[in-house]
């Protein structure tokens, strides 16, 4: 009989020794949603039950020895791992998201089509939201028609059941996370936010877009057009006639975006801009350029910048004469 509770006391320490130290689980992906507030009894069944640990009443043992709170989310499972490897992740709230990158300039159609990329949902849901809500920014830009410019530039990490409300509203946090020590007013973030956009996609040259900012406010005070290409590719984008390059047609447009019919700036943003660009935007150089030509085009790298007309036709035809040379070459 002594034999036999040895043997029996021998065979259970080996299976909790097994069943704690060995590694288990999938060697496939298999993700694990846990609600919240899900007691620690069901997260071990939950476990349990999709094969990622071999004892459910060994885990809660853990749990009970070990402590802490166990967080809710999604979690991923490609390989074997200890029990207490998986307690720890769960306990540090390990949950599996998706990265995705928006960089700076980058307006809604781009975001949505990063979005769809990564599977987070239909560009038409994303554009949408984005739509629909600028209410969210209601106390920041009373005229804002959607949340074009005020989606912040960053790389995110957003879980897979992420809905598309949910991830402009973490995008607006972040825009006023970062925005929140500039010294912007409710009076001024339209202003601030539409110019930024212009300068944000005119050049990728950080020094410059106080320069760029100050044509654009020069031409503003004198209630000359900006005819700045930008705004017209955004019309045509908004109108569903964009074809990767602007023709005549998308100059002659009757959109408020085309900003060679249409004097002063456009309805609203025409992408989300970087810090630098506020700021450029905010603060413009003091100068008394009307004209350039934007680095973006030239194969310099460099906008040229000009007060008069004359010194802008110049750089004009120095930037053929430059393309004409670089495709010689």
């Amino acid at each position: 009989m002594r034999r036999l509770f040895l043997l029996l006391v021998f065979v259970v320490i080996a299976w909790v020794g097994f069943s704690v130290f060995v590694p288990a689980g999938p060697t496939t992906e298999t993700f694990v949603e846990i609600p919240t507030g899900t007691p620690g009894i069901r997260i071990a069944a939950l476990l349990k039950q999709q094969g990622i640990i071999r004892s459910k009443d060994l885990f809660e043992a853990m749990h009970l020895i070990k402590g802490g709170t166990l967080k809710a989310g999604e979690y991923r499972f490609d390989h074997p791992a200890k029990m207490a490897e998986v307690f720890d992740r769960l306990r540090r709230g390990d949950v599996y998201t998706v990265a995705v990158t928006v960089p700076e300039g980058s307006n809604l159609f781009d975001i949505a089509q990063r979005l769809e990329a990564a599977r987070l949902g239909g560009k038409d849901a994303f554009m949408a939201a984005a739509r629909t809500h600028a209410t969210m920014v209601a106390d920041l830009d009373p005229q804002a028609q959607s949340l074009e410019g005020y989606l912040f530039p960053d790389t995110y990490h957003f879980p897979r059941s992420a809905t598309a409300l949910q991830i402009v509203s973490t995008m607006v946090r972040r825009f006023r996370q970062e925005t929140g020590g500039l010294g912007l007013t409710a009076g001024n973030y339209h202003h601030v936010v539409t110019l930024a956009s212009l300068v944000e996609r005119e050049t990728p040259i950080p020094a410059e877009r106080p320069l760029v900012a100050s044509v654009f406010e020069n031409r503003l005070s004198k209630e000359m057009p900006l005819m700045t290409d930008p705004s017209v590719i955004y019309a045509a984008l908004l109108d569903g006639r964009y074809r990767g390059t602007i023709y005549a047609s998308d100059l002659q447009a009757d959109s408020p975006y085309n900003t060679y019919r249409h004097p002063g700036l456009p309805p609203g943003p025409i992408c989300n801009p970087g810090l630098v660009s506020l700021k450029a935007a905010m603060t413009p150089a003091q100068t008394n350029y009307l004209y350039f030509v934007a680095a973006s085009a030239d194969p310099s790298g460099k906008s040229k910048f000009s007060a008069t007309l004359e010194e802008h036709t110049h750089n004009v035809q120095e930037y053929r004469k430059s393309l004409h040379e670089a495709g010689a070459r």
